[in-house]
């Protein structure tokens, strides 16, 4: 019995090994990579579908001002999470941040169980933003220890199973929402969403001593410097690289927050109830993460390895650009929802991946400024300048067709800017 469970064991190794290019030293990096996304996309999966049920219920054109808001608050931590990066050794950035993280979460439970019966108009705008300020830096800051802690070469091979790891979390997250609403108020899943972070913090800790990267040891640090604290910003201004990382990131939000305002308005004007939005929500997730997974662990690796970055790259904004067509034939939330689902499934499979691995040609200091600063602040900032877009065009009387004819040529940049990266990472790699 005990021969053939090693028998057993050998055979899955050699299987693993066929599909997944890993040498022997790197697959305990790997395994603990992939278990901690997995709990840090769980963290934010289960509290997403009751930030997109409070997002529906909002009176209409209040996400547009809610962007604005997010974006403003990114612009104020950035000053913040500066100062927290030059103080503290690298090791200890990711502890500290998901440490606060965990504490706002707890906070939430008790300020949501005032009033069970509803959510006060302020309280649910303070909670949208505040959830899209968090899954964006617990996200960034996992990707940035990546970034750290594995090779450029390593990175186009691993990555895509890593995101599988997150993806699997995004798979079980909304189906444990849907069953624990069952049986516990929407209000505590905050707590649960604290759980998968604490997991995911102590998890960390064990990537950061087992990965197989460059770990370079760390200088004393100074007294933070207003200069230094600016460091994020300042790095993407003046390396052509990171800026045009920085333009990618702001024309992809350009373009695909417009989707994701169609769908919160056809939700609100089409099922009624918060718990039937949060289940719409978390259904949809988990179709995402079904199709996401078999592509992030078979086809990812395969995909970038023959084609290069720049397919992973491309791959996102042609999307888009059929979506934008195809919405423009038949505005329904069916059809909103089949584009979205395949937009994540592209996002997750293919253009994170691409995109993180860019990171891992830059020195470690940009790796948690810069792309930090480019995963919040530009990040919300395109989805902030898509709101005043759309809603000045709305105003203006701009139809669907108008709407399209702005986003089109958008779309087209974006593509320009999917190869510009590709050449310029291959320049950095030689």
């Amino acid at each position: 019995m005990a021969a053939r469970a090693v028998d057993l064991i050998a055979r899955g190794r050699v299987w693993f090994s066929s599909i997944i290019n890993v040498a022997p030293h790197e697959r305990l990096a790997l395994a603990l990579a992939f278990a901690t996304f997995f709990c840090v996309l769980a963290s934010y999966f289960t509290v997403r579908p009751l930030r997109e049920a409070m997002g529906a219920g909002l009176p209409k054109g209040w996400l547009e001002a809610l962007f604005t808001a997010v974006f403003v608050t990114m612009v104020a931590l950035v000053p913040v999470y500066g100062w927290v990066v030059t103080a503290l050794k690298r090791r200890h950035v990711l502890p500290a941040v998901y440490s606060f993280f965990i504490a706002n979460l707890i906070a939430f439970s008790v300020l949501l169980g005032l009033d069970p019966k509803s959510v006060p108009p302020w309280l649910a705008c303070a909670f949208f933003i505040w959830v899209s300020v968090y899954n964006l830096f617990i996200v960034s800051l996992f990707w940035s220890l990546m970034a750290d802690r594995f090779s450029s070469e390593e990175g186009k091979r691993l990555f895509g199973v890593i995101s599988a790891g997150g993806t699997l979390g995004a798979f079980v997250a909304p189906g444990l929402v849907s069953y624990l609403l069952q049986l516990i108020d929407t209000r505590h899943l905050t707590l649960v969403s604290a759980g998968w972070l604490a997991m995911a913090l102590g998890m960390a800790h064990f990537v950061a001593r087992e990965a197989s990267g460059r770990d370079t040891p760390e200088d004393s640090k100074p007294a933070p410097s207003l200069a230094a604290i600016l460091d994020g910003a300042t790095h993407v201004l003046r390396s052509p690289y990171l800026g045009q990382i920085a333009i990618w990131i702001l024309l992809a939000n350009l373009v695909s927050t417009y989707f994701y305002l169609e769908q919160s308005r056809l939700v609100s004007e089409t099922i009624d109830g918060q718990a039937d939005k949060v289940r719409f929500f978390a259904w949809r997730d988990q179709l995402v993460a079904i199709a996401t997974i078999a592509i992030q662990l078979v086809g990812t690796a395969a995909i970038l390895g023959r084609f290069g970055l720049v397919a992973g790259l491309l791959a996102l904004p042609v999307t888009c650009a059929l979506g934008l067509a195809w919405f423009w034939v038949s505005p329904t939330l069916t059809v909103v929802a089949a584009i979205m689902t395949v937009e994540r499934i592209v996002t997750f499979g293919l253009s994170t991946p691409a995109t993180k691995v860019l990171y891992t040609v830059v020195t470690p200091d940009e790796k948690y400024k810069a792309q930090n600063f480019v995963d919040t602040v530009v990040y919300r900032g395109g989805d902030a300048a898509s709101g005043w877009l759309l809603k000045g065009l709305g105003n203006a009387g701009a139809g669907a067709g108008t709407i399209l004819l702005v986003l089109l040529p958008l779309s087209g940049l974006w593509i320009w800017s999917s190869l510009k990266l590709g050449a310029m990472h291959r320049q950095r790699e030689t």
